[in-house]
């Protein structure tokens, strides 16, 4: 059994000077949302041991801020492949996944991130900034994770833990 936690970015800030959309900030609420998603997920002991996260400012801020926010020790990886990429890239980053990392997170952006829930599960969750999708996966190996149904076990939303 393989668990994949999607995170999407957190609200990022359309007003801050930056460069290229690679480049684009998260705003106040995202930095609240990322740090919240974090300590939700510590409290209910549903923390990654894998981290890879899109390159972009937002995705990459999202999870460093959950991470340090949690507390966790998971390793963040940084993988060019998840921005601006297709639903079928993002599960061929996923089964390149050591066999032992149970437990993978996959931090990076909309519409992808909806769509591959959708592929891995045939369930329809709207991600919206900062929410977690945790998907069951029926599988010993990361590289089978096309061949095996998933489920959506739970969707956290940073709405659902105000202090």
């Amino acid at each position: 059994m393989k668990t994949l936690f999607l995170m999407r970015h957190a609200k990022s800030d359309w007003n801050a000077e930056y460069g290229s959309d690679h480049d684009r900030p998260l705003n106040e609420r995202g930095l609240w949302s990322a740090r919240a998603i974090g300590e939700a997920l510590a409290a209910d002991d549903a923390v990654p041991e894998l981290v890879i996260t899109s390159t972009a400012v937002r995705a990459r801020s999202t999870a460093q801020l959950a991470a340090d926010a949690g507390g966790w020790t998971s390793e963040i990886v940084l993988d060019p492949r998840l921005y601006g990429s297709g639903a079928d890239t993002v599960v061929s980053v996923a089964a390149e996944t050591p066999t032992g990392v149970d437990r993978l997170m996959l931090v990076g952006h909309q519409p992808t991130w909806s769509m591959v829930v959708s592929a891995l599960t045939g369930e329809q969750v709207e991600m919206k900034t900062a929410m977690v999708a945790v998907i069951g996966l029926d599988i010993d190996d990361w590289a089978n994770i096309g061949s095996a149904p998933g489920r959506v076990e739970q969707v956290y939303h940073p709405r659902d833990h105000l202090d």
